[in-house]
């Protein structure tokens, strides 16, 4: 089965989703990032879907969950790249994605975390 790569940059995992999403790959991303930031104890995550050209409501729901999961397991993440397409499609489809903080790009997602943790550690 197809796998997502999940790259480790210091505290911080960076997810690039190159294929289409299918049910499967989706569920097995997920089961594969939560293993991962148990493993590494990373503090963000940054999910780039730049490379999507649509999502289905499975899928939207699917990156929401990841979300939720990855912050109960004191993980931030960030997802960027969205295309304009996407962002009309999970709005038209009612998906909501409480706590999902969004960037444009890998680097303004990576630079959204390190200042959250830099806010983090003034308090």
């Amino acid at each position: 089965m197809e796998r997502i790569p999940i790259l480790r940059m210091g505290d911080v995992l960076l997810v690039t989703i190159q294929v289409d999403m299918h049910d499967r790959i989706a569920l097995q991303l997920q089961d594969d990032l939560t293993r991962m930031i148990e493993k590494t104890g990373a503090r963000g995550v940054v999910i780039d879907i730049s490379a999507l050209e649509m999502v289905d409501s499975f899928i939207g729901r699917i990156i929401a969950d990841t979300s939720a999961m990855s912050k109960v397991l004191d993980a931030e993440t960030v997802l960027v790249g969205m295309r304009p397409a996407v962002a009309i499609t999970l709005v038209e489809l009612g998906i909501a994605m409480p706590g999902v903080k969004t960037a444009l790009d890998v680097e303004r997602g990576l630079a959204m975390l390190s200042a959250g943790r830099g806010a983090d550690a003034d308090e």
